[in-house]
């Protein structure tokens, strides 16, 4: 694919890469998570010329890219509350209870492999 053959489409996810299924809102997130580009690129197995054409679109199309950009982070809240809210009930049950006899073995292990690797503080 040439980069005259890179574009800025819309989807049903909204405005995506040509040939991807990576959307400008998944790219922006890591810009605003203050990702260089090379980084974003890797993230996302993108071309140099997939990501130089969203970071141009991006930043041809600001009001535009921003507008929807917050439409979908509200989107994504209310889909994350909503889902909170339905399993709420159900992980408070599990978190009640008890532990098998297994689930207490592999938990003491992983406590092992934790320390053994220092990833536990004291």
């Amino acid at each position: 694919m040439t980069n005259q053959d890179i574009n800025i489409i819309r989807t049903e996810r909204g405005l995506t890469i040509s040939g991807s299924r990576i959307s400008l809102y998944d790219v922006m997130d890591l810009l605003r998570a203050d990702y260089p580009p090379k980084l974003i690129r890797d993230r996302f197995n993108l071309t140099d010329a997939e990501i130089n054409v969203a970071l141009a679109y991006i930043a041809d199309h600001p009001v535009e890219v921003e507008a929807e950009y917050q439409e979908v982070r509200a989107t994504r809240e209310e889909i994350y509350q909503y889902w909170q809210d339905q399993n709420r009930e159900h992980f408070d049950r599990i978190a009640t209870k008890p532990r098998t006899a297994s689930q207490l073995e592999l938990l003491a292990r992983l406590e092992q492999q934790k320390k053994e690797r220092g990833l536990v503080w004291a």
